[in-house]
């Protein structure tokens, strides 16, 4: 890696969290929330913070030096701001072999489905800001020249467009749908098309209906590679068999 391509996503990673301006953010953003990801920005493209920013960066430059095969994806886009990076770091890198996969409704989050009684609480479907239409985050890569045939949409909810995504395999996949459904949805669908030594990272791990989910599955397939705190919030593990 270049000097050039560090500071280029450097920068990319500033701008995309809104860092470099934050006292123009208002609210509770601060240094230590929005390091965190604990603010729900007016302006940045994502709210993932820097901690689990600085995780991604750090697998997909694993997954380059190791040659794992595969895409990248994150399911639970907001403004698109982590697919952003990714996409930053692919053309960085000037890798063209790979795509990344931005699947979101760009309605927010599904309503409690009765399927999974363990979501009936969840109140996430309500929440207006959690809604980022398709052209806004498609014009949210535009700024940053970045909108280009690399970059794959799936829109619709996860049990829908997973299932025949145009996947074969896969290098990361993030999940950030915070409700059960919406992680064993994109557990079923794309856990078996990640590579051995893939990234599987669970952005909103710190959510019961989350990790219930989470643990389900690992159970139910016999999945027992460590669990990786990147946060208080956030963990990962790498895929061994």
């Amino acid at each position: 890696m270049t000097i050039g391509t560090e500071l280029y996503l450097e920068l990319l990673k500033k701008t995309i969290l809104f860092e470099i301006w934050l006292e123009h953010e208002g609210g509770n953003a601060t240094f230590q929330n929005r390091l965190e990801g604990l603010d729900w920005p007016n302006i940045a493209h994502s709210m993932i913070g820097r901690l689990r920013m600085n995780q991604l960066h750090q697998a997909m430059n694993i997954v380059i030096n190791e040659q794992i095969p595969g895409d990248f994806i994150e399911t639970g886009v907001w403004r698109g701001g982590a697919c952003i990076f990714m996409r930053g770091f692919l053309k960085a890198h000037a890798i063209r072999n790979r795509r990344v996969f931005v699947a979101d409704s760009f309605e927010g989050l599904p309503a409690p489905d009765p399927k999974y009684p363990i979501d009936a609480t969840s109140t996430f479907h309500t929440q207006d800001f959690l809604r980022v239409t398709l052209p806004e985050v498609q014009q949210n890569f535009n700024k940053y020249g970045l909108l280009d045939r690399q970059v794959t949409f799936l829109k619709g909810w996860f049990k829908d467009t997973l299932p025949t995504a145009p996947i074969t395999q896969l290098a990361i996949a993030r999940l950030d749908g915070d409700m059960y459904s919406s992680t064993m949805d994109s557990l079923t669908h794309l856990y078996p098309k990640l590579s051995i030594g893939g990234f599987l990272i669970i952005d909103d791990y710190s959510i019961g209906y989350c990790s219930a989910a989470v643990h389900d599955y690992r159970a139910m397939h016999g999945i027992t590679d460590p669990i990786l705190p990147i946060d208080n919030y956030s963990v990962y593990w790498r895929k061994t068999k």
